[in-house]
């Protein structure tokens, strides 16, 4: 995902809402960009902290550990998460933070001074009422946790709203670990409703937390998962996988592959496998122009980050086929990280059978919104979302200035 992109489209969505050159400014760059270089047994790791935008309430967004990780990364990333909060309407705004670091070369005592001096670096400009982090790629609860001790032994403070996607005994929530893959099975049932459709065939691309976890709920719910996949390749059966033994073998073997009652199949070929729902979960762009042509699905969930080209997009579109972007598909995630906190604030601990419910209502209801703004003008979803995240920025930058002229 380059910024320069987002730009670009940014200017298709101003155009096509008829918002002004000056509605749109605020959008157009991030209101702040922390650098520091953090040393670690000699070794310096360039870190960032992007501050998008925050009409809307506290910046918001992940910390990634990446060896790629880059200052443009993380600014288009940040963008990302000011659009995704107010797509699914949480009072959050929007940022992001990373460290260009490979964290599998570091032993554990050096991951968590690494994840301390972030914090070192940043704890000025975060806070639970200015900037609240959480887990992004690479990171974990346990980083989490380090990083929400070292704030309150730099603050003095007890600020387990610091941070989200922390340890459930340490103030994380209940259904965290799911939120992302529950959040996106939500917005699909709501999909399949809307296309009527009778076989419910899936293919899974990525075996991760948000592959993995979506398979299980999916399979609960009675459709039938065709193929799925990790880094090492595929697996296909056309009467369905048992996603029990799929799970099992990847964690006793470290990969699908290794399941026996399947064809193995590559990446490519079993994104274009015929199915009624295609859900890419892992990596970026990986349904382009070039093989746009041979998607056979009627719905993309888009579970990973930026799965489907700009390209791509207006071909599907063409097609026919519903491509749920990621803005929405994921938010599940962003959405049980604002209700953890929600609950730290309040310092209250929700069961998972009352955060369920309300993240169904919120991704239900956004899902709607979209679908009603899409028929009413022949956009397509990823335009529609975007359309009624911008105009709800612009109307909280109104009210800010609005409010600063009083």
């Amino acid at each position: 995902m380059k910024f320069r992109d987002i730009l670009d489209f940014l200017e298709e969505v101003r155009v096509l809402g008829n918002f002004s050159e000056e509605e749109i400014a605020p959008l157009k760059q991030p209101q702040q960009i922390h650098q520091a270089e953090l040393e670690l047994d000699g070794q310096k790791y360039p870190a960032f902290r992007v501050q998008y935008n925050n009409s809307r309430g506290p910046f918001k967004g992940g910390i990634r550990f990446h060896p790629e990780v880059s200052q443009d990364e993380v600014t288009a990333l940040a963008f990302w998460m000011s659009i995704k909060t107010a797509v699914v309407n949480i009072p959050f705004g929007g940022g992001k933070g990373g460290v260009k670091v490979n964290p599998k070369e570091l032993t554990p005592q050096q991951l968590e001074e690494l994840s301390r001096k972030y914090i070192q670096a940043f704890y000025k400009v975060i806070g639970p009422q200015v900037d609240i982090p959480a887990p992004d790629v690479y990171t974990t609860p346990q980083i989490m946790a380090w990083m929400r001790d070292e704030y309150e032994k730099l603050t003095q403070t007890t600020a387990p709203a610091v941070i989200t996607g922390k340890p459930p005994e340490q103030g994380g929530s209940l259904v965290r670990d799911i939120a992302t893959a529950l959040g996106g099975v939500y917005v699909l049932e709501e999909a399949v409703k809307k296309l009527n459709l009778n076989e419910k065939t899936v293919v899974i691309q990525g075996f991760g937390n948000a592959g993995m976890n979506a398979a299980k709920l999916l399979a609960e719910l009675n459709y039938k998962i065709i193929a799925v996949s990790d880094s090492q390749g595929g697996i296909y059966n056309s009467e369905g996988l048992d996603i029990a033994e799929v799970i099992k073998t990847k964690e006793e073997t470290k990969s699908v592959i290794n399941y026996q009652n399947a064809e193995q199949i590559s990446n490519s070929q079993l994104l274009e496998t015929e199915c009624d729902v295609l859900i890419p979960s892992a990596l970026a762009n990986v349904i382009t122009e070039e093989n746009v042509d041979n998607i056979k699905t009627k719905i993309i969930l888009e579970l990973a980050n930026g799965p489907v080209t700009t390209t791509a997009d207006k071909v599907l579109f063409q097609k026919g086929t519903l491509v749920i972007p990621d803005i929405l598909a994921n938010a599940g995630g962003v959405t049980v990280s604002y209700f953890e906190w929600v609950q730290n604030l309040k310092d209250e601990k929700w069961t998972a059978e009352e955060i369920k419910p309300k993240l169904k209502d919120i991704m239900v209801n956004s899902f709607l919104e979209i679908q009603q703004q899409s028929e009413n003008n022949n956009y397509d979803f990823r335009t529609a979302s975007y359309l009624i995240a911008i105009k709800r920025i612009i109307e909280a930058e109104k009210e800010r200035e609005n409010n600063n002229l009083r």
